[in-house]
C-alpha cells in the first residue's frame, strides 16, 4: 500500500476527532454568548455587591463515617439523614496517609487540596477581635507552608459583602479571610445566642476525633480507641448536633466528616439539608430518597472536600474564586429504597474502598509472581516443546485476570461476610471462565482466535465502562478508590495501558483477514479508525479525561497502522506521532479550558495553569511519581520478566523461545505490527504518566502472554523450525 492511504487515513482520523471536539464547544459558546460566566448556583455578583442568596451552615464532624450513624447511638445524625440528600466524602488533601482536622479544614478555606505540613493535628486557637476572632499567624500558611489559597474562602465571601460566623477552631480556620478574620466568633455553640447574625456560619464539632488526638498530633495507629470508646465519642457528637439543629431555623445545612481519624484514609458522611439543588436532576429539595455527588467526581453519590467550599460560595450567592477546584454539590433521586438500604450502600463503599486498598499490594505482588513464574517456565518448557497446551492455556489465563478485575465489580462482592476471599475467589473464578471460552470456543483452532476473544473481552469491558460512567474501575484492583482518592472517574493509568493494547491486538488480529485477502488498504484503515475511536474515548473529557494517554496513544495506533501498511517507522517518526499526540491532547484540553468552570475536567483546568504559568509543580509531582515507581517491588518483575523474554525471544528465537514468536508472525504477519504498537504506547505511557512502570507492566502482561500463546497455536500446526520459515516481512521499526 503506498503512503498515500496511509496519511489519507490518519488525515481521516484528525479530521474525525476534530469535529466531535469541536460539537460540543461550539455549545459552550452558545451558552457564553447568552451572559456571563457564572458556576451553576452561584450569582456573578460584582465585588462589595450584596445579592440574594441561602444562609448557609456548614458542620463539621472530624472523623465521622456512615457505620457510626445508627438510630440507636446518633438519633440526631440519623433523623437529619432521613431529611438530607446523602453521600460519601473523599476527604483525601495532599498528605498520603489521612487528613488532619488541620488539613480538612485548611482545604475548606482554601477551596483546593492542602495541608499544612510538619504540624497535623487540630487547627490553632483564634484570638478574640470584639465579637470576632482571628486566627493567629495566619499569613504563616502561604508565607511558610507555601498554602498560596488558604483564606480563599472567607476573602470570598467578605468581598461580596457577606458576614461570617465561626463556632470552633477549626471553622475559624475554614472561613477566615486573607487576614485570618471571622465576623464573630464562639468557642461553643453554648455561647451562640443569635444564629442569625451571620450569613455563612461553620460549627466544629471536635467530639468524635479527640480521643484521636495526643500531643496536638493525629494518632498514627489505625484505630487508636476501643470500638465502645469509639460509640461513646459517637454519641457526644451527635448530642451537641441534636442540640444545634432546631436553632438553625430554615438554614441550608451541610454536615461533613472533614477528616480522618487515623492513617487509614476512610469515605466520610456527607450530608445536605435545604432547598433545590443544582443537580440536572435536582427538581424538589434535598430531602429523604435523594444521594448527593458533584462533578468533581462524575459520581452520584460521592464528593470531595473543595467541594464545600464551592457550595457554600454557591449557596450564599457568591462567585468562586478561579483557584477554588469544588464544583457545587448536586443531588439525584435512588429510585426508591429506605434509609437504611441507603446508609448500607454508602458504608459498603467504604468497605470496598478499604479493600482494595489494603490488597492491592498484595494483588500485584502474586501478579508479579505468577508473571515471572510463567515466563520462567515457558522458557524451560519451550526449548523442549514439551507440554505447550499447558503453557497456552497458562498465557491465555494470565492474560484473562486483567478483564475479571473489573468484570468483578458486576457481583456484591463487598457485602459478604468475607470480602477479600469472595473478591479473589470471584476474580479467580471470572479468570478460569473467561479462558475456557477462549480455549473451548469455536476460534479456538485459529492461531489468532483466544488472542482474539481475550484482548476483544477486555477492550470490550473498558470500552462500555468509560461510557456508562466507569462503574467497573471504581474499587477495582486495577483502578482506582475513593478512599484513595487519586482519581474518581475516567481512565486511570493502568486501564489506559490494558484498553491501549487490548485494542491494538483486537484490531491487528481482525486486519490480518483483511491483509490475507488483499484488503490491506481497508486493514489499515480499520486500525486507524477503532484505535482513534478509543483513543477519543480516553481523553476526552468527562468520559476517559486521561491526558497522559492520548500522547501514548497516538504513536501506537500510527506505528501499528504504518507496519501494516508496509512502512518503516523511524526514530523521527515515532517522536512526530508523540508530538501529535501531546498536540491533540493539549487541544482537547484547550476546549474544555473554554468550558464554564463548573463544567471543566482536569484537562481545562491543567491548560488554565499553563496559561497562568503555574503547571510546574504538577509537572514535578508526577514526575515524582512516576521515577518512584520505577523501584516498585509489585511492578517492576514484571517489566523486567516480560520485556527479557520478549526481547530474547525475538533476538534468540531458536533458543528462547524454540520459533515459537517467528512462527506467530508468519501465520498472522499483523501480530507483530500490533504487538510492537502496543510495546510504542506501553512505553511512552510509562515516560508521560505519573503511574510509570505500572503502565508498561500491565502492557506486557497482557501483551506477552497473548502472543506467545498464538506462537504456541501456530507451533502445533506442524510448522518448520525458524531456519526453514519464510522471512518475516520487513515492515517494523528502524534505527
Amino acid at each position: 500500500m503506498s503512503g498515500t492511504w496511509v496519511r489519507r487515513a490518519l488525515v481521516a482520523v484528525v479530521f474525525g476527532v476534530s469535529v466531535v471536539t469541536l460539537a460540543p464547544t461550539t455549545a459552550a459558546y452558545a451558552g457564553l454568548a447568552a451572559g456571563p460566566e457564572q458556576r451553576p448556583g452561584q450569582g456573578g455578583t460584582a465585588a462589595g455587591e450584596k445579592a440574594a442568596g441561602e444562609r448557609m451552615v456548614l458542620v463539621g464532624i472530624p472523623g465521622l463515617m456512615w457505620s457510626d450513624v445508627t438510630p440507636a447511638d446518633t438519633p440526631a445524625l440519623w433523623r437529619l439523614a432521613g431529611e438530607s440528600a446523602i453521600g460519601s466524602l473523599s476527604a483525601r488533601t495532599v498528605r498520603k496517609d489521612g487528613t488532619c482536622p488541620y488539613d480538612g479544614w485548611l482545604t475548606v478555606s482554601a477551596g483546593v487540596r492542602s495541608a499544612v505540613g510538619g504540624r497535623c493535628g487540630m487547627a490553632p486557637t483564634p484570638e478574640a477581635s470584639g465579637a470576632g476572632a482571628v486566627v493567629p499567624e495566619f499569613s504563616w500558611l502561604w508565607e511558610v507552608r507555601e498554602q498560596r489559597d488558604a483564606g480563599a474562602l472567607g476573602q470570598a465571601l467578605h468581598t461580596a459583602g457577606r458576614t461570617t460566623m465561626a463556632v470552633g477552631p477549626g471553622a475559624a480556620l475554614a472561613l477566615a479571610d486573607r487576614a485570618g478574620r471571622v465576623d464573630v466568633y464562639a468557642a461553643g455553640a453554648g455561647q451562640v445566642s443569635d444564629w442569625t447574625r451571620a450569613d455563612v456560619v461553620a460549627v466544629e464539632i471536635p467530639d468524635l476525633i479527640a480521643p484521636y488526638i495526643s500531643a496536638d498530633r493525629l494518632s498514627e495507629v489505625p484505630e487508636a480507641v476501643s470500638p465502645q470508646a469509639r460509640r461513646a465519642a459517637a454519641r457526644a457528637a451527635d448530642a451537641k448536633l441534636g442540640a444545634l439543629l432546631p436553632r438553625l431555623g430554615q438554614a441550608t445545612v451541610l454536615v461533613a466528616g472533614v477528616g480522618d481519624h487515623g492513617p487509614v484514609p476512610h469515605l466520610r458522611v456527607a450530608m445536605l439539608r435545604g432547598p433545590a439543588t443544582t443537580g440536572p436532576d435536582s427538581a424538589g429539595a434535598a430531602g429523604p430518597g435523594r444521594t448527593l455527588g458533584a462533578r468533581s467526581t462524575h459520581r452520584d453519590d460521592m464528593i470531595i472536600l473543595p467541594d464545600l467550599t464551592a457550595t457554600i460560595l454557591a449557596r450564599a450567592g457568591v462567585a468562586a474564586p478561579p483557584n477554588v477546584v469544588g464544583v457545587p454539590v448536586d443531588t439525584h433521586g435512588t429510585g426508591g429504597g429506605s434509609l437504611a438500604e441507603a446508609v448500607a450502600a454508602l458504608r459498603t463503599a467504604d468497605v470496598a474502598g478499604q479493600t482494595i486498598r489494603n490488597t492491592t499490594g498484595v494483588f500485584f505482588t502474586t501478579l508479579a509472581v505468577l508473571q515471572v513464574l510463567f515466563y520462567l517456565t515457558a522458557f524451560l518448557l519451550l526449548r523442549r516443546r514439551d507440554r505447550l497446551p499447558a503453557v497456552r492455556s497458562a498465557a491465555v489465563a494470565l492474560a484473562a485476570i486483567p478483564a475479571s478485575t473489573y468484570l468483578v465489580n458486576l457481583l456484591p462482592w463487598a457485602r459478604t461476610a468475607q470480602p477479600v476471599l469472595t473478591l479473589f475467589a470471584s476474580i479467580t473464578a471470572i479468570a478460569a471462565a473467561l479462558t475456557l471460552v477462549a480455549l473451548a470456543g469455536p476460534w479456538r483452532r485459529a492461531v489468532l482466535g483466544p488472542l482474539t476473544v481475550i484482548a476483544a473481552v477486555t477492550a470490550a469491558v473498558l470500552l462500555g465502562d468509560l461510557l456508562t460512567g466507569t462503574p467497573l474501575q471504581l474499587n477495582s484492583l486495577m483502578g482506582y478508590t475513593g478512599v484513595v482518592g487519586a482519581r474518581y472517574y475516567g481512565l486511570g493509568n493502568i486501564p489506559f495501558a490494558l484498553l491501549a493494547t487490548a485494542v491494538l491486538l483486537v484490531t491487528t488480529a481482525v486486519a490480518d483477514r483483511l491483509v490475507r485477502s488483499g484488503r490491506k488498504s481497508v486493514a489499515v484503515a480499520l486500525i486507524a479508525v477503532l484505535g482513534a475511536f478509543a483513543m477519543l474515548l480516553d481523553g476526552w473529557p468527562g468520559v476517559g479525561s486521561d491526558f497522559g494517554g492520548v500522547i501514548a496513544f497516538v504513536p501506537g495506533i500510527a506505528v501499528t497502522a504504518m507496519i501494516v501498511a508496509g512502512r518503516r517507522v523511524s526514530v523521527v517518526k515515532l517522536g512526530a506521532f508523540c508530538a501529535a499526540g501531546g498536540v491533540l491532547v493539549m487541544t482537547i484540553a484547550y476546549l474544555d479550558y473554554l468550558r464554564p468552570p463548573a463544567s471543566q475536567t482536569h484537562l481545562g483546568r491543567f491548560a488554565g495553569q499553563v496559561a497562568d504559568g503555574t503547571f510546574l509543580p504538577v509537572i514535578s509531582r508526577k514526575l515524582g511519581a512516576m521515577l518512584a515507581t520505577l523501584l516498585s517491588p509489585n511492578l517492576m518483575p514484571v517489566v523486567i520478566a516480560a520485556f527479557a523474554f520478549l526481547v530474547f525471544a525475538l533476538l534468540r528465537p531458536g533458543t528462547a523461545s524454540a520459533g515459537v514468536l517467528p512462527v506467530a508472525f508468519e501465520r498472522a504477519p499483523t501480530l507483530k505490527a500490533g504487538l510492537l504498537g502496543a510495546l510504542v504506547s506501553g512505553v511512552v505511557g510509562m515516560l508521560v504518566n505519573d503511574s510509570g512502570a505500572a503502565v508498561l507492566s500491565m502492557a506486557l502482561a497482557l501483551a506477552v502472554p497473548l502472543v506467545l500463546s498464538a506462537g504456541i497455536r501456530a507451533l502445533q500446526y506442524g510448522e518448520p523450525a525458524p531456519a526453514a520459515t519464510a522471512p518475516i516481512p520487513p515492515a517494523g521499526l528502524a534505527g
